[in-house]
């Protein structure tokens, strides 16, 4: 696996950025009270660890029948190979070229890939990060087709020329034996008989090769005598040829649809000519054509019929219709529809020896975006539960959040409910993958993933010792009325497609409570519960977010906005103080502007809700006065207060989700100047508009549709300042991808941006909410894209009956710091450095008895000590898009800044933990993955690790705890990474092993009759027939030979860690000796040449003194 060179920055230098506040002011820490911090550089190091998901844009597949390995080559040059759940590794081809083939060295822990570059590589799959030994590239002949018989040394290579060269796959030398097209079709044919598209040994007979070329020409070359025996003429063009076991005939299929048998001593027609798809005509004519049957398998059994597995050859009147595999059995045929193309298929065998009864058990189908695996002994063919995690890519992923080191109770919980969501009707056979042993596990943490998607479901995934297992699956998109048909579709969607899509989310792994907002701007809050529940009326609540000037008051931004429940059944207004100019079930006729309706419409039916995550309310945005609602670009939740905090770009509301009421609906002007709502400042020129919010039973408003926004799946951007797109406009000054070709200036005084500035981070902690002030009490941070940090007091009621009955105090304390760029992410560190997380309430079962609620209830957190009179306790750590500022609380003086790039933003901050202290881990549009050190933000990491090509990645790139990160690679894969040193090291004891030794099966006995005449199967030397002495060395022209750079490695068996180092470290000094001995001879030996030069000049000089010129 690659390891890469790491700029270390010197511990204890600080950047002329990085300079401390140079005013001291009251309640700075002096030089005796700074923080002692215990990471250093050498704590950090990045490497990509493992990669999950489906094979993006799969193009071949090989397997090892004894090893029982599969491997899966794609169209960008990578390779996917997997054994038993949890075994699974990922390699790559430096040119990036599509893998055309595989082929698998049975039983000897190699593989040979072919790519469409025209070369081929030597794998070495016995160590745990594989790596090339060998590779041959062609010059003047392109690779169409490749055979490697089993316990064969000999490679044969197919040409579009038609040729055949073969190769020592040892030595990676070409042989000098060809088999020329003309040679082998002679006069059978006039024209060019096209690419070769076959190659195969006959069973019974190592000397007999069949060659298949693309214009329906077959050819059985005996290589002794170097000539065709027996060749084979069809007028259609051939997809692929399969062999009986006892090598007296094989089957051919065609583009016609059709499959031709044919018996080897009889070439002038075929035995049996059948259309599995086709029309049978009544008079006996040709049945009609059908599509390309694109591969034929043929199987045999001791006790019954032969299988014979097709993919393709349909009749061409199933328009439409999906791709379909084929099993034909007897008199019986099977039509298996499969959910994508068909890109390549194998059926497996409980045999490596090809003139043996194969009896197959199962079919591997690789789809384009999936991997199916079919059992041939059950009826019916049922598919086998793949254990593999697939299926990220079901529906496009939109969000991604990775929590390490989890509560340990969480992920049985988790499994617990998920289990109960699995299909049945799976075969009860065992995953017949079943190669590799895992990977020591030296990590013991719990690791979670969380992946929002675009039909809005959200799988939460063990991650946990670099594997990963699908636990559970929430489909959010159940609270609301889905179109029955066109015209009922949604018109008030705000995106074109992908209402539901899951837009960003916030997760409290002790409390269990998850917040969703999607992008039809609603947010949905959940409780976990182990018990099945119906809830009659999904709770509802409409908040109003406008930013235009209103005629209407505002309301005082101290909290006394609460609406008031409505009484069950009875119809609920919008906003009891909005004046009665509007119906009270929203607008939406033809001749005046929508308003106060949402973008989806909540289900009015009874909702059945199983164990898991149950709905707790729903907060929607509504349309104002024809405008639609902003997609929602920050989201928070907080257990322990009992609320869900959310912004976009015309401010922020909070909500009460324990009393379902909205608290506040606040402009981003309003939060700037506390004093004076109406007060502009000139960094935020927010309008100020109406707050107002309600709760609702349902919703009747009907919906027009609106291509205001698209969704995050669809490429495209809107007017809406989401997450994606203020990100977005950044790129094209750090990335040259054509798909980014809107630019976004860099100034914070960008007019574009002044224009735009929303909501894009909350932090909620237990703080200092003014200058000051002497006590903590709860708060909540508020970041905006302009870089403005602001504070926010709130006033919770006490615990019990009574937090149910007050109403939540709410003030905002105006600005507490300013930053370049938007805030991404903020935190809080207590007087020793340690991180002051946001306080929590431990799980309980919403559905269980009050008894056990109140045991669960007790144990909620202490506060954190107040400050004394004058010193500061707490450190406020901001990051921002440019830069990081650590701010000491309550005084909010500036201790240490940070500039983190100047040319480009940060995609992605996150303050985690790390060998037992924290840090800030920075992700960069321009590739750069950083770390600082905290307090004092000291770099400690910076590497250029992968430049942004791709919006999906700064999407979906998160950091977490211990040195973990991930981002989506591909549509379908994640690519999990650590900038942790020990895991580095630890690295090769937790890769799984994909070579176990296994022993090869006997050949297949003889038997005593076939023995004594010859029936058996007969063995070739080919060592005599291809090796150098025999048949000559290869034109040099033909092809060029490059060593591996794992052919070192393979011979040196993978060394690693601190043993490996030093070795190579004696090797390289050993060289190094070695080569400053050379040096020092070179150097006596030019020195006495010198020597000698100088002498005979001096006698040359003498010789001459005294002599005239003419006397030369």
């Amino acid at each position: 696996m690659k390891k890469f060179n790491i700029r270390k920055v010197l511990d204890g230098l600080t950047a002329v950025s990085s300079s401390s506040s140079a005013t001291a002011q009251p309640g700075t820490p002096r030089e005796n009270d700074v923080v002692q911090e215990t990471l250093q550089s050498e704590h950090f190091q990045l490497c990509k660890t493992v990669r999950h998901g489906f094979p993006y844009q799969p193009s071949s597949m090989a397997f090892d029948p004894v090893q029982k390995i599969l491997a899966i080559g794609t169209q960008t040059g990578a390779l996917r190979l997997f054994g038993r759940a949890g075994v699974e590794c990922y390699c790559q081809h430096e040119s990036g070229a599509a893998v055309i083939q595989l082929q698998f060295l049975i039983n000897e822990g190699a593989l040979v890939s072919a790519l469409a570059d025209d070369s081929i590589h030597l794998w070495n799959l016995r160590q745990k990060i594989p790596a090339i030994l060998h590779s041959l590239k062609f010059n003047r002949e392109r690779i169409t087709y490749c055979h490697l018989p089993f316990q064969s040394k000999w490679l044969y290579i197919g040409t579009e020329r038609g040729n055949i060269h073969i190769v020592n796959v040892e030595s990676f030398t070409l042989s000098g034996y060809v088999i020329m097209w003309n040679k082998a079709i002679e006069l059978s044919t006039k024209t060019h008989p096209g690419p070769v598209v076959h190659i195969s040994d006959n069973p019974m007979d190592e000397g007999k090769l069949l060659i298949g070329f693309e214009c329906g020409v077959v050819v059985l070359w005996d290589l002794k005598s170097k000539k065709a025996d027996y060749r084979y003429n069809y007028d259609e063009a051939i997809h692929s040829v399969a062999w009986h076991h006892e090598g007296k005939q094989f089957v051919c299929s065609h583009s016609d649809g059709t499959l031709t048998t044919w018996n080897v001593r009889a070439p002038a027609k075929a035995a049996q000519i059948i259309t599995p798809h086709g029309k049978q005509p009544k008079d006996g004519k040709k049945p009609e054509p059908c599509k390309p049957i694109l591969k034929v398998e043929y199987k045999t059994t001791r006790a019954g019929d032969p299988f014979m597995v097709l993919s393709g050859g349909l009749s061409y009147d199933t328009v439409g219709r999906r791709a379909c595999l084929t099993v034909m059995h007897g008199k019986s045929t099977a039509v298996l529809e499969m959910d994508y193309p068909i890109v390549d298929f194998l059926t497996l065998c409980e045999t490596p020896y090809p003139n043996d009864f194969q009896e197959p058990y199962a079919v591997v189908v690789l789809l384009e975006k999936d991997l199916v695996v079919i059992d041939l002994g059950q009826i019916g063919y049922p598919i086998f539960e793949n254990p593999y995690p697939l299926t990220i890519h079901e529906s496009p992923v939109t969000c991604c959040e990775y929590f390490a080191d989890c509560p340990a109770d969480l992920i049985p919980a988790l499994y617990s409910v998920g289990s109960r969501q699995k299909r049945q009707g799976y075969s009860k056979k065992e995953w017949p993958v079943s190669g590799g042993n895992w990977g020591q596990n030296t990590q013991s943490y719990p690791e979670i993933i969380i992946t929002g998607h675009a039909d809005g479901s959200i799988k939460f995934w063990d991650a946990s010792a670099l594997m990963l297992q699908v636990l559970y699956k929430l489909k959010t998109a159940k609270v609301f009325e889905r179109a029955r048909g066109k015209e009922e579709k949604p018109n008030t969607d705000i995106v074109d497609e992908d209402p539901f899509a899951i837009q960003t989310l916030s997760w409290c792994p002790e409390s269990r409570m998850l917040c969703v907002a999607g992008v039809s701007a609603h947010v949905i809050v959940y409780r976990f519960s182990k018990q099945e529940i119906t809830t009659e009326v999904v709770q509802l609540l409409e908040v109003r977010m406008q930013c235009e000037f209103s005629d209407v008051d505002s309301p005082d931004p101290g909290g006394d906005q609460t609406p008031t429940l409505p009484t069950p059944g009875a119809s609920s207004s919008p906003q009891e103080s909005e004046p009665p100019t509007q119906p009270s079930t929203g607008s939406n006729s033809s001749d005046g502007p929508r308003d106060n309706i949402p973008c989806l419409q909540v289900r009015s039916s009874p909702l059945k809700q199983s164990p898991g995550y149950q709905v707790e309310l729903v907060i929607q945005l509504v349309w104002v006065s024809g405008e639609p609602p902003q997609q929602i670009t920050s989201l928070a939740i907080n257990s322990s207060y009992g609320l869900v905090v959310f912004g976009n770009s015309n401010g922020l509301a909070v909500v009460d989700y324990l009393q379902k009421t909205l608290l506040l609906n606040m402009s981003l002007s309003e939060l700037y100047s506390p004093s004076d709502p109406y007060q502009r400042q000139p960094r935020s020129p927010r309008k100020t508009r109406q707050p107002s919010g309600a709760l609702c039973d349902s919703n009747d408003g009907s919906n027009t549709s609106e291509d205001r926004c698209k969704s995050p799946t669809s490429g495209s951007t809107s007017p809406c300042n989401s997450d994606d797109e203020r990100k977005q406009k950044f790129i094209d000054k750090d990335a040259k991808d054509n798909s980014f070709t809107r630019s976004r200036s860099s100034s914070v005084t960008s007019i574009d941006r002044e224009s735009r500035e929303a909501i894009s981070s909350f932090y909620f902690c237990e703080s200092f909410p003014r200058k000051g002030d002497s006590l903590v009490s709860p708060c909540l941070l508020v970041g905006t894209t302009q870089g403005s940090v602001m504070m926010v007091a709130l006033s919770l009621p006490p615990g019990g009956d009574q937090r149910l009955q007050q109403p939540v105090g709410i003030a905002s304390c105006g600005t507490m710091a300013q930053l370049k760029g938007g805030v991404l992410t903020m935190a809080l560190l207590d007087a020793a450095g340690t991180l002051l997380p946001p306080s929590y309430e431990p799980w309980y079962d919403p559905n269980a008895s009050d008894e056990e609620k109140e045991k669960s209830r007790r144990r909620r957190p202490a506060s954190p000590p107040s400050s004394q009179e004058g010193q500061d306790t707490q450190f406020a750590v901001l990051c921002s898009e440019k830069q990081a500022k650590v701010v000491a609380m309550p005084s909010q003086t500036r201790l240490y800044k940070h500039n983190i790039t100047e040319t480009s933003f940060v995609l992605r901050a996150d303050v985690v933990q790390m060998a037992g202290t924290n840090c800030i881990t920075c992700f960069c549009a321009n590739g750069h993955i950083m770390t600082l050190s905290l307090p004092s933000l000291r770099p400690l990491l910076d590497v250029n690790y992968l430049p942004l090509t791709d919006m999906r990645i700064a999407r979906t790139f998160c950091f977490s705890n211990l040195g973990q990160a991930l981002y989506l690679t591909s549509p379908t894969e994640i690519q999990r990474i650590t900038y942790s040193q020990e895991t580095c090291d630890n690295l090769q004891e937790m890769l799984s092993e994909l070579f176990t030794p296994v022993e090869t099966p006997e050949a297949p006995n003889r038997g005593f009759f076939k023995g004594l005449f010859g029936g058996g199967a007969q063995s070739l030397d080919r060592e005599d027939l291809f090796g150098e002495t025999a048949s000559g060395k290869a034109s040099r022209s033909l092809a060029q030979h490059i060593p591996g750079p794992g052919s070192m490695e393979g011979m040196k068996g993978a060394a690693s860690g601190v043993v490996g180092d030093l070795a190579r470290a004696r090797i390289a000094l050993d060289e190094r000796g070695q080569k400053l001995g050379e040096l020092e001879e070179r150097t006596a030996a030019m020195m006495a040449s010198a020597e000698s030069f100088s002498k005979h000049a001096h006698h040359m000089m003498l010789k001459y003194k005294d002599k005239k010129w003419y006397q030369l």
